[in-house]
């Protein structure tokens, strides 16, 4: 109550009436004042409103603070590298990164801010571009409407390391007084901004746009595999595409553009909306959130639907099974599908490395280990986030031991190419689109491919559920449930011996036998159960909210024997869980 009295003195008269309406709700009150909103590895999320606990201009200042004191620190030359500010088409996103870059402006801190709304991977790849010292951006990626959140990004292009995060969360939580944060006196308008392109906007932030877009686009052109094949077939591919009111929009439909590959935008959702009016979420991990590209599909006859998440750094697909009928790819169908191609098209030219990697993470499926092993290259197995993935590709940049090929991870989000180290739903969208043309030049169509690598490697199904817990102590009953899970090891499940318990916060991989080995990755609440060489469950905690999710992925003969496999699997798990 002294957090919200405080904030109702001092916020902005325009925003008075908000924190007045909850005056008398005392759960609201602590909802949004109780705890500071976290500031993880990633950066923060959390719900528009005013609080602590919430996402505002007042929370993103000061965890601007935070990151232009780590910068300060750096010394002058690091200040005058500068930060790219990007930011989707959320509500508030442009808003909040005006105040970034207002932030940053006041200590003297170089800004390339963009002109308009861009995605992730053009973030990441803008860094590098501009060899700025670090990225922001603006985006709660697919969350729901009432969403943003802010994600901080080191000089590489990958998310910031945790290194560097903790110096960032120290100078954060050393900022109690959230209306000390000073801000540059610059008064602009947004379409100002948007009639600038590579520019001084005033004396420490430059505008930056086309010329910026336009060297992304053309690293993208490097990565196509099947050019010909494209030249050949593509005015036969019929693809709908749909950025679900997001920042893919325009890079997406360019690039397909740039490879003459036509697609048909599902109108209702072009325009950019922070609202996301014709979808429960913008995620294009669930069923209907690709309905209407479907419907569309099926009105033009189209085979392929592809869809991209708000910040276009996940990528969902769905296409006509043998029945014709459409189907929802799963994230790992994705990336099996997209390895497999990318692996084939170098092998077929001759272009493999003989040090190639692929790297995903540990929730990733088993399969795409069988599809590189098939073509002679190295699986990395890294922790969930992308910005692991990100850095196996420095680290190779640096010794030189492996070249990177291709990283995924089962939640849409996949990345060939160097441009970026974050996902890019942009470049897997051109490549999607291009696998599509290779095959149809051969006369096979994708559900086939599909079908022919289980054929190959064995049916893999994996799935995932989250389990939310509810109430102010969420995050405690989720942690509760670990430490049980962690004291209580078991050695069957669902009639699946487990062969070994693997417990990533304590770096130990325990085996059937009481074997012990060091896992060399760093520590996380993270818990796996080995039940084959090829098969596994996995307990993950969320560290942003109260919600634990479970992994599966098994393999049998049949897809039908495999699925009945996966479930009673996840419901062993599930009741163990909530036991």
């Amino acid at each position: 109550m002294q957090k919200y009295n405080e904030w109702l003195d001092k916020v902005d008269e325009s925003e008075r009436a908000e924190l007045i309406a909850i005056k008398n709700d005392s759960n609201q009150i602590k909802r949004q004042f109780d705890m500071p909103l976290e500031f993880g590895t990633a950066g923060m999320r959390g719900i528009i409103a005013l609080g602590t606990g919430c996402i505002n201009k007042y929370t993103v200042r000061r965890a601007t603070l935070g990151v232009a004191n780590y910068i300060l620190g750096l010394g002058e030359s690091a200040m005058a590298r500068g930060v790219v500010v990007s930011y989707d088409t959320r509500n508030f996103s442009y808003e909040f990164a005006l105040e970034t870059a207002k932030v940053l402006e006041y200590n003297k801190i170089k800004v390339y801010l963009y002109n308009d709304t861009h995605p992730v991977p053009m973030c990441s790849f803008a860094i590098r571009h501009h060899n700025a010292i670090a990225g922001i951006m603006i985006t709660a990626s697919h969350n729901p409407k009432e969403y943003n959140g802010y994600k901080v990004y080191g000089d590489d292009g990958a998310q910031m390391a945790p290194e560097a995060t903790d110096i960032v969360v120290n100078y954060i939580n050393a900022v109690e007084d959230y209306f000390s944060v000073k801000t540059s006196n610059l008064n602009v308008t947004r379409e100002k901004i948007l009639s600038m392109n590579e520019e001084k906007l005033s004396e420490y932030i430059d505008v930056i746009g086309r010329e910026t877009d336009a060297c992304y686009y053309a690293e993208l052109e490097k990565l196509t595999l099947s050019n010909a094949a494209v030249a050949r077939v593509a005015s036969k591919i019929k693809i709908v595409y749909t950025p679900i009111h997001g920042s893919g929009y325009k890079p997406v439909t360019e690039i397909l553009r740039r490879m003459n590959i036509p697609c048909s935008v599902v109108e209702e959702q072009k325009s950019p909306d922070g609202n996301f009016p014709t979808v429960a979420m913008p995620n294009p991990e669930q069923p209907d959130t690709l309905l209407m590209g479907i419907n569309l599909a099926k009105k033009l006859k189209s085979d392929i639907v592809i869809g991209t998440d708000p910040d276009a750094d996940r990528m969902g697909v769905a296409i006509r099974d043998t029945k014709g009928e459409f189907c929802l790819l799963t994230g790992n169908q994705i990336g099996a599908m997209l390895l497999n191609y990318i692996l084939l098209r170098h092998t077929e030219e001759g272009t493999l490395p003989s040090n190639s990697a692929v790297v995903k993470t540990i929730v990733t499926t088993m399969l795409a280990d069988k599809i590189a092993m098939n073509y002679g290259v190295t699986v990395f197995n890294v922790l969930t986030g992308f910005k692991f993935i990100g850095e196996k590709i420095k680290e190779w940049e640096t010794n030189g031991k492996h070249t990177f090929i291709f990283g995924y991870e089962e939640s849409f989000g996949y990345l060939s190419g160097t441009h970026a180290r974050d996902k890019d739903a942009v470049v897997s969208s051109m490549l999607f689109a291009e696998m599509a043309c290779y095959y149809e030049d051969k006369g096979e169509k994708l559900y086939s491919v599909l079908e022919g690598l289980y054929a190959q490697y064995g049916y893999f199904v994996e799935v995932s559920k989250s389990l939310a817990f509810g109430g102010l102590d969420g995050m405690q009953q989720m942690s509760d449930v670990m430490d049980k899970l962690r004291s209580h090891p078991i050695n069957n499940i669902a009639g699946n011996p487990v062969i070994e318990f693997l417990d990533y916060r304590e770096s130990v991989a325990i085996s059937s036998k009481g074997e012990k080995t060091i896992i060399d990755l760093p520590k996380t609440n993270v818990l796996k159960y080995q039940l084959s060489d090829d098969e596994w469950a996995c307990v993950r905690p969320s560290g942003t909210e109260p919600k634990l999710k479970i992994y599966v992925s098994v393999k049998a003969a049949t897809k039908a024997e495999s699925a009945a496999k996966n479930q009673n699997v996840l419901g062993f798990i599930e009741q163990l869980v909530l036991s």
